[in-house]
């Protein structure tokens, strides 16, 4: 399952190749390979499915995440806004994309100028000439520029797909430009925006869908995932920290070519497990006691998502094995489901009843798991909610949460070949519930797989990383 580090790539499709550019203008600085997109087809295959679907006249306008301070003057490691990272590679702030259907030049980039005294300290930047070359732009400038060159820009278009809100800034630039571009349209003719669309009706819907290469990187990032997973389960032994563990997982997603975790680990031993986003990590491993963890590595920005638990000894106690497997027969019977036409509720309402017959069955709940009317009345007064409170999965790609609606039309989204999305029952057991039965109080466990919606049936991404009792059992004693 080790993953070499990631090839980069260093030329545009269609493109002639750097090389031969550089030669043709011999007198233009040198640009660095490296500061190429990894995936250029793939992005350049993105934008021809947007331009696809936006009709004539129609544009869009995203803005690059602004960095943040963690403290003091350091900032926190920079990530893209993943709408502009899909649609371009671009992985450097303070830029703006601006795409228009029909318009001679539809792929237009605004980027950091290149600055040798900056570059010394913050690093390479390809600059607008970079945004041409390498990232196929078809035309792209200074930031700077952008006041001045976006009333232009926008006459021809009517319609601009453009979220307001997210920057202040971005919206009197935005609208200042279209005040300009009004007048200027009285002259010649064309339009300019008065309608105005939130980018996620049009692109997030086209992120839900994920492409072939997409796959291709979400099955790399879950194979680097369950390496890390797998040594982590080598690594517990009761007085370990919990630390300790996320470091083994952080660490492996970096040594096989990650970007890192794609979101803060989650290691949670004992009772920590029963809070669902803890991520101090900072207690010992204690005897007799589970740890869940949850964690998933991005690569190339796409990533995994990937909860497994398992006993701080090695080997389940019978409560705990019992709490497990009916976790474990949920899943396994949600991820079944995980089919074409099934809609997202209905996956969260098979797992709500599958779960809610288990905690009548040990014990958890009052009420009879064989009879559905009780097991409905259980659902209606959400007694289900005191150890399942979270929903059964979220979809995934460049976000762990990625985008895409979970209905509309008043309807639940059905699945559809190209989905991916986890599926991760859970239940949790306060150690305070003196309601619960004592041999499971302070338990939290936790399965979750990363599942590819096909029209062959379900795809299991994580299905490597071992899950059954005995799978979890050999894998803590270091067998494969």
């Amino acid at each position: 399952m080790n993953q070499e580090p990631t090839a980069v790539a260093t030329e545009v499709p269609g493109e002639p190749s750097l090389e031969a550019r550089e030669i043709a203008d011999p007198g233009a600085p040198r640009l660095d390979p490296r500061l190429a997109p990894t995936h250029p087809d793939l992005h350049a295959c993105n934008r021809a499915r947007l331009l696809d679907a936006l009709s004539e006249g129609e544009g869009m306008l995203l803005f690059a995440s602004p960095e943040h301070i963690r403290n003091q003057d350091a900032e926190y490691r920079y990530r893209q806004h993943s709408d502009v990272l899909w649609l371009t590679g671009w992985r450097d702030p303070e830029c703006a994309v601006l795409i228009r259907k029909g318009a001679e030049q539809p792929f237009v980039m605004f980027v950091q100028p290149k600055n040798e005294e900056r570059e010394v300290w913050t690093g390479r930047r390809p600059g607008p000439r970079g945004a041409e070359t390498l990232y196929g732009a078809d035309a792209a400038y200074d930031l700077d520029e952008l006041s001045q060159m976006l009333p232009a820009l926008l006459q021809g278009v009517a319609k601009l797909h453009y979220r307001f809100a997210d920057d202040a800034a971005h919206d009197r630039l935005l609208m200042r430009s279209i005040r300009t571009a009004k007048r200027a349209a009285r002259r010649s003719g064309l339009d300019v925006p008065l309608t105005f669309i939130d980018p996620e009706v049009v692109l997030h819907e086209l992120r839900l869908h994920k492409s072939d290469a997409e796959i291709e990187l979400l099955k790399r990032a879950a194979s680097i995932t369950g390496d890390a997973h797998l040594a982590a389960m080598q690594a517990t032994a009761p007085g370990v920290f919990e630390y300790e563990l996320e470091a083994i997982i952080d660490g492996m997603f970096r040594r096989r070519g990650g970007w890192g975790p794609g979101y803060s680990t989650i290691v949670g031993g004992g009772d920590n497990a029963t809070i669902l986003h803890y991520v101090v990590n900072d207690q010992p491993l204690q005897a007799g006691t589970l740890v869940c963890v949850d964690a998933g590595c991005e690569l190339d920005g796409y990533t995994a998502d990937v909860t497994r638990t398992w006993p701080v000894d090695g080997v389940f106690t019978n409560a705990q094995r019992e709490l497990y497997q009916a976790v474990l027969d949920t899943q396994v019977e949600a991820i079944a489901a995980c089919v074409v036409g099934t809609t997202h509720h209905a996956l969260h309402e098979l797992t709500t009843r599958s779960l809610t017959r288990a905690m009548c069955r040990l014990g958890l709940l009052d009420g009879d798991p064989s009879d559905p009317a009780c097991i409905d009345a259980l659902i209606e007064a959400g007694a289900q909610k005191r150890y399942f409170m979270h929903g059964t999965g979220h979809w995934l790609g460049l976000d762990v949460h990625d985008v895409g609606a979970y209905a509309g039309g008043g309807e639940s989204k059905a699945l559809a070949p190209g989905m991916v999305l986890t599926i991760e029952p859970g239940i949790y057991v306060s150690p305070t519930d003196e309601d619960a039965p004592e041999r499971f109080r302070g338990m939290g466990i936790r399965i979750e797989d990363d599942i590819l919606v096909t029209e062959g049936g379900p795809v299991n991404l994580t299905a490597a990383i071992p899950k059954s009792v005995d799978a979890v059992e050999a894998a803590c004693r270091g067998e494969r």
